[in-house]
């Protein structure tokens, strides 16, 4: 008689959610990430070991969230690199979701998205973005092979 055993292959996936108010001309981005892999992925990157939503969360492991989300996540507005604002975040199950915003963006012509998150410690990583942008929605899948996407309104 012979044993066979099936791998288990996780799927390394995050999700955003990027829309624009323009009645509060602003961007407001939420990002929705294992806080598991992240937690490795800062590990890995600052070579010490992170507890991001956990009660061992320190102060040094916000900060530290905050550095890698604005080196992995970029967004420039119209051609011009904008300052991206943490706001918050919550835990909801397993999954650290944090919300950011970029003010003063009276008209919105183009994003430039850079989404790399998490692509440094697992090239297997995905993130799913969905825009909702002046009416219309659209979703890009990120990659390590493909981690750029501008769109044009």
């Amino acid at each position: 008689m012979t044993l066979t055993s099936f791998g288990f292959h996780k799927f390394y996936v995050a999700v955003y959610q990027i829309n624009y108010a323009p009645e509060k001309e602003t961007l407001q981005i939420t990002s929705r990430i294992f806080a598991d892999d992240l937690n490795k992925a800062l590990e890995k990157k600052y070579t010490k070991k992170h507890y991001l939503g956990t009660d061992k969360e320190s102060p040094e492991d916000l900060v530290l969230l905050k550095k890698y989300l604005s080196e992995n996540l970029i967004i420039k507005v119209n051609g011009q690199s904008k300052a991206m604002n943490f706001l918050s975040k919550e835990m909801e199950g397993d999954v650290l979701i944090s919300y950011l915003s970029m003010k003063d963006i009276s008209k919105l012509k183009s994003l430039e998205v850079h989404n790399a998150v998490l692509v440094d410690w697992d090239s297997e990583q995905q993130n799913i973005t969905h825009f909702t942008i002046l009416g219309t929605k659209q979703s890009f899948l990120f990659t390590a092979s493909s981690t750029e996407r501008m769109l044009k309104f």
